[in-house]
């Protein structure tokens, strides 16, 4: 599992570290005011993008035993 990246409709690309941790990009959404809601769906904008390299612990600080250095 650890050779290719995931796809998963849920969070994307996920790619899985050597400890184990499933890596991926991280979201902030603001809900819309009913004003800007173009359909009943239309709830959320998203302001942010978090890079799963940021969103997550560094692979060197998590302690874990299954990390080679």
């Amino acid at each position: 599992m650890r050779k290719a990246p995931i796809q998963d409709t849920l969070f994307g690309t996920v790619t899985i570290r050597q400890d184990g941790r499933a890596v991926h990009n991280m979201y902030t959404f603001k809900v819309k005011a009913p004003a800007e809601s173009k359909s009943p769906r239309d709830t959320y904008k998203v302001p942010a993008r978090i890079p799963g390299n940021e969103a997550f612990r560094p692979l060197d600080q998590g302690g874990c035993k299954l990390v080679t250095k």
